[in-house]
């Protein structure tokens, strides 16, 4: 039995369907970097599959390419994206859940 994220991101319209205009983030925060990546100097960018919902929130999340599994940058990647917001994606002038990719990016500057 498919969980609640699952269906969302089995519903979703995907990017690139005809009459499709795809959301647009307005806010969101920087991931946040633990402080065992940090010390590993862990650099680089987490792709994320996100699920746009009409209201421009996200619906769901998860990862596509991984940077880390082991210091806590993937989680921190999902949280973060989970915190955005977006203009919503339209479909035929109706706002609809759609589903997109995200880099969420980690830099030591």
């Amino acid at each position: 039995r498919p969980s609640e994220e699952q269906k969302l991101f089995d519903s979703a319209h995907r990017e690139g369907a005809a009459g499709l205009i795809n959301p647009v983030k307005l806010s969101g925060r920087a991931p946040q970097y633990t402080s065992d990546a940090m010390r590993a100097k862990i650099q680089g960018e987490v792709e994320v599959e996100i699920v746009v919902l009409a209201d421009g929130r996200v619906g769901a999340a998860r990862i596509v390419r991984s940077l880390d599994t082991q210091f806590g940058l993937d989680q921190a990647a999902l949280d973060a994206a989970r915190q955005w917001s977006f203009q919503a994606g339209t479909l035929n002038g109706e706002r609809v859940a759609v589903l997109t990719r995200i880099n969420v990016g980690f830099s030591l500057r």
